[in-house]
């Protein structure tokens, strides 16, 4: 089989069939983008887990005047109920790392930066701020005993896990990830169905020319190989834009504006989206050959 054939048999598909091509590159493109938003955000969500459970306080709110914590009884928690409970959180060590407190004028400063741009900072007043101590954990998973020694303790409110919160913010996370990669399986679906009609379209269309090579001896290979080739090529360019958007994607949006905008939080990088990429190529080449096989063994009897 000469390679010049081959070669001009494949141009020659993909100018008389540029329409369908084009389809096929489009219809790629956007399923193995969204595939890849799938896989990479399955990827982030493990990037965060690592990054914020080594950084899990618990939080120990205190009372305050006119609480509504059933614990407090409307009372603020004295001086010596405060140093109680430090006390007590320094000998729990380990597991407790580190014990920072943070007083109500603190806790206020802090909300009013965090939401500077947002109109809860503009409305949000010092009163409705408690003081805290934020209890930095050697092992995260073993947050349940400071929350089951200062639950209901005299002059604490109300303990928060903050591992409680990631894990429902993880979950949702997790949702959005797998739904994406559903999304992207029906358009995979939407991809194999246009390469058949594709291929199918094409072999009727070059049926006199497959027949006279049929006449002259021509092998199995050398007639269906330029067929496969045309779904192969349109199938890569597809993949190749889709991972070249997943690129900037993540080099613009996650790695600069994101990270740019949130300094405190771990993002995945381009490293990630090189990592990704050849299972996409990969699985794209696979997906290509297999259905341009079946659909020759159907449409085109050599």
């Amino acid at each position: 089989m000469r390679l010049g054939f081959v070669l001009g048999e494949l141009l020659t598909g993909l100018r008389r069939n540029l329409s369908m091509a084009v389809s096929v590159v489009l219809v790629t493109m956007i399923s193995m983008y969204l595939l890849g938003l799938g896989l990479l955000a399955q990827r982030q969500v493990d990037t965060m887990k690592d990054y914020w459970y080594d950084r899990v306080q618990v939080s120990v709110f205190l009372c305050v005047q006119g609480s509504q914590y059933a614990n407090c009884g409307g009372k603020a928690t004295t001086a010596a109920q405060r140093e109680q409970i430090r006390s007590q959180l320094e000998q729990m060590k380990p597991p407790v790392k580190d014990v920072f407190y943070e007083s109500q004028a603190e806790a206020f400063a802090r909300f009013k930066e965090q939401f500077k741009n947002s109109p809860l900072g503009e409305q949000a007043t010092e009163r409705a701020f408690a003081d805290s101590f934020r209890v930095s954990l050697a092992d995260a998973s073993k947050y349940d005993v400071v929350v089951s020694s200062f639950q209901g303790a005299p002059g604490v409110g109300r303990v928060q896990d903050q591992k409680q919160l990631l894990d429902r913010f993880f979950a949702f996370m997790n949702v959005v990830s797998w739904a994406a990669i559903a999304l992207s399986a029906l358009m995979v679906l939407c991809a194999i169905l246009l390469m058949a009609t594709t291929i199918r379209q094409t072999a009727f269309s070059r049926r006199r020319e497959t027949g006279i090579m049929r006449l002259v001896g021509a092998s199995n290979a050398t007639i269906q190989l330029p067929f496969v080739m045309e779904t192969v090529v349109s199938s890569i360019l597809g993949a190749g834009l889709a991972l070249t958007l997943l690129w900037a994607t993540v080099r613009y949006g996650v790695s600069g504006y994101l990270s740019r905008a949130l300094l405190d939080t771990a993002f995945i990088g381009v490293p990630d989206v090189l990592a990704v990429g050849p299972w996409i190529l990969g699985g794209v080449m696979g997906l290509a050959v297999v259905t341009s096989w079946l659909t020759l063994r159907r449409y085109l009897r050599v």
